[in-house]
């Protein structure tokens, strides 16, 4: 099996699986932790494709946050490498949360893009995700944090799939868009991580093993972008 045959963002999960793939994703938060609950929603970024627990890039923030004095819980990852808006929304159906979270994050859409569905199918489902994760955190917008989408085009996997890069970064900046509108329109926070990975993201320092996924340093420049929103959210009553 070649690397384009591996690529997370093309994998297609058939729907009738989704609810069965969603029972093996790991449960970060250790059972009968009293800190503040984290949760973080998302695709292959959100957990980590190609590194290990700890180098994911919740879990890195977590670990900056109680650097900072601030009592988070281990995260509680619902993601999984390959899924599209409505797969985490399927996934999440079938997950047991334990709401309310102090602290929520969001990051999801780039197998839509790769899969070449329309931004406003995707603007609907990701609203009705967004939605549900202010749910999650208490009826709370700014306890919610949108992180934006990468711009895979950029990563050497990117340029030897035969894809126009130019078109890749021009989709991928349109459902950002969206992210962006959508996290203004209901008051939750947003962060921009996109900008690091068109930075860097062709380096091989920045990249995991399969030369498209981002590695523990890549992910290191994202949490630095999150972390003040995220401190932000949780001294916020």
């Amino acid at each position: 099996m070649n690397l384009a045959q591996r690529a997370v963002i093309g994998a297609m999960w058939p729907r009738r699986v989704v609810a069965l793939v969603a029972l093996a994703v790991p449960l970060m938060s250790a059972a009968g932790n009293s800190s503040p609950r984290f949760l973080a929603l998302g695709d292959s970024y959100t957990i980590g494709e190609g590194m290990s627990a700890g180098q994911r890039w919740p879990n890195q923030l977590a670990v900056k946050l109680r650097k900072r004095g601030i009592d988070i819980a281990e995260a509680e990852i619902v993601a999984r490498t390959g899924w599209t808006t409505d797969e985490l929304s399927a996934a999440m159906d079938a997950h047991a949360f334990t709401p309310p979270y102090a602290l929520v994050t969001l990051q999801i859409g780039v197998n839509n893009q790769y899969r070449g569905r329309e931004v406003e199918n995707f603007r609907s489902e990701f609203q009705r995700l967004l939605e549900r994760a202010i749910e999650l955190a208490g009826g709370r917008p700014q306890h919610v944090i949108v992180v934006s989408i990468p711009d895979w085009g950029v990563t050497r996997f990117g340029g030897e799939s035969g894809r126009d890069r130019h078109e890749i970064a021009r989709r991928i900046d349109a459902y950002n868009a969206v992210c962006k509108s959508g996290a203004a329109a209901l008051n939750t926070r947003y962060v921009d991580v996109t900008a690091a990975s068109r930075q860097a993201g062709d380096s091989d320092a920045m990249l995991a093993p399969d030369g498209l996924h981002p590695s523990a340093a890549m992910y290191a420049l994202w949490v630095s972008a999150i972390l003040p929103q995220a401190q932000a959210a949780l001294t916020t009553r």
